[in-house]
């Protein structure tokens, strides 16, 4: 089991992070597209190479995300209509992701088999996630999924701070 940990800078104009392993050594890079329809995020290995590709669609009726990893798309996250408090549902193959995932608090599975498990760290400053990886051919999925639900809390609470003004 490799444990990892995902560390977002409170002020990163870009959104820019990196993932480390226990040792502090930086293992993924993560960028996000500044001001660019539609917004993406790269996620790069230690030599700079993309693993994986985070999309959020823009011509649909609510916010859509779509997660390639090594060019296969891999799951969608979207908006589901409703009136009372914002639902997402998680589509994908044979990757389910179990618990609270709004929370930062969820297992990733895949074929039945727990490849991954995330738990957010509270009481920090930024956003900080210590990410358990159980199967390590897996790793690069289970950060872009990590990833891509931060993406989607991220975008929904910019999208409430608007519509609260």
């Amino acid at each position: 089991m490799k444990q990892l940990f995902i560390k977002q800078k409170v002020f990163s104009l870009g959104e820019k992070f990196t993932v480390k392993d226990e040792q502090e050594n930086d293992v993924y890079f993560v960028e996000g597209s500044f001001m660019q329809i539609p917004k993406v995020f790269s996620i790069m290995n230690e030599i700079r190479d993309e693993v994986a590709h985070i999309t959020k669609k823009v011509f649909t009726f609510l916010p859509k995300f779509e997660v390639e990893v090594d060019g296969r798309n891999i799951l969608t996250i979207k908006k589901e209509l409703s009136f009372l408090k914002a639902r997402y549902s998680i589509e994908a193959a044979d990757i389910e992701v179990q618990g609270n995932w709004w929370d930062m608090d969820f297992q990733i599975i895949h074929q039945g088999e727990v490849i991954g498990q995330v738990k957010k760290e509270w009481f920090t400053i930024a956003d900080s996630y210590t990410v358990q990886v159980v199967d390590e051919e897996m790793e690069a999925i289970v950060i872009a999924i990590v990833v891509a639900i931060d993406c989607v809390k991220a975008d929904q609470s910019s999208s409430a701070s608007v519509n609260n003004f």
